[in-house]
């Protein structure tokens, strides 16, 4: 993503003072201190310290059964049935299984594994393969468990903390492109290779561990400021607001939110214009995942629950005189009625 030339001057302004507005309601000014006392609460900071790959597995694979349905959803099938953790499959492929896709993550591609027909792309081992025999959700988080583990394990060497360490040095050293994306494409594209895992399920989890894990580690803290994770509340406060029309960055949600002129482009251009520290002295001074992060609690029915489909009639403009940027809100209808 590089917002340089891509939006004018006013109309770039226009965004930010909206965005900033945003963030004077919304802002979530302890996002870090929360994050790291969570983390503390079930023993990751220490895990990082110790590079401890057993437990940052198995915070990982819990994110990714989130995936794609309500936190709701996932927890009362999680207490249910359990979750899947490192040493579950470690002792899964230690036993005899002639599956050559277990080999390694470079042969796990296309495993083709599905829950409810019962196949993969290897029937004739699909009895002995230990895969299938994971109570999770879905097929596809079965898949994304046994990707996680073996990328885990044989891209990042069994230490997970050494390889972003390296990842982020040698993108550091760099001196082609910004800074700030090299940093996070030095994880984010290598990571997209495991199955299952979208973008924002990477920048979310990556923007947490870097942020929260070790504060002395500075790399890990300036990479996770600029991991974006844009979601449809997110892409739709743009498209009501205005922003989208403005910014002549109209576009459908899904990748194109992460493209050229896309909403995280947008994030970051505003982002490099407002100082972060305003808000909390021991911020980074730019602070894409925080003006994110501001935005989606503005629209998200667990925090302020003011700009979303169920609080806004999308037949109409938006009339809720009490947001704090009605007055300069463009309140585009997403679905007007035809007159």
């Amino acid at each position: 993503m590089s917002h340089r030339n891509n939006f004018r001057k006013r109309d770039l302004a226009y965004a930010t003072s909206l965005i900033h507005a945003v963030l004077e309601d919304a802002g979530q000014n302890n996002i870090i201190e929360e994050t790291r006392q969570s983390f503390e609460e079930v023993g990751l900071l220490d895990a990082i310290q110790r590079h401890d790959d057993d437990a940052l597995y198995n915070w990982l694979a819990e994110a990714i059964s989130y995936q794609g349905i309500s936190d709701s959803v996932a927890a009362g099938y999680i207490r249910e049935h359990g979750s899947i953790e490192a040493a579950d499959i470690r002792a899964a492929l230690d036993r005899p299984h002639g599956c050559s896709k277990l080999t390694s993550f470079s042969h796990f591609e296309d495993c083709g594994f599905s829950k409810s027909n019962r196949t993969c792309n290897k029937p004739r081992h699909f009895k002995r393969c230990p895969l299938p025999r994971h109570d999770l959700r879905n097929g596809n988080l079965n898949r994304a468990s046994y990707s996680l583990y073996l990328f885990m394990r044989d891209v990042a060497g069994g230490d997970l903390v050494a390889w972003i360490d390296e990842r982020l040095a040698l993108a550091d050293r760099a001196r082609e492109g910004r800074r700030a994306q090299r940093l996070r494409d030095a994880l984010v594209i290598p990571l997209r290779d495991i199955f299952g895992v979208s973008d924002k399920l990477l920048n979310m989890s990556l923007a947490c561990l870097l942020l929260a894990g070790d504060q002395n580690r500075k790399l890990w803290v300036d990479a996770g400021a600029g991991m974006i994770a844009v979601d449809s509340l997110v892409h739709n406060w743009f498209r009501r607001s205005g922003i989208l029309i403005r910014l002549r960055s109209e576009h459908p949600y899904g990748p194109h939110c992460y493209g050229p002129t896309g909403c995280a482009t947008i994030i970051e251009a505003a982002a490099s214009q407002i100082d972060a520290r305003y808000f909390n002295p021991t911020f980074p001074k730019v602070f894409p995942r925080f003006v994110q992060n501001g935005i989606w609690r503005l629209c998200a029915g667990v925090e302020f629950n003011r700009c979303n489909g169920n609080h806004i009639d999308d037949s109409a403009r938006c009339e809720d005189k009490t947001c704090p940027i009605f007055k300069r809100c463009g309140r585009i209808a997403l679905n007007p009625s035809p007159r």
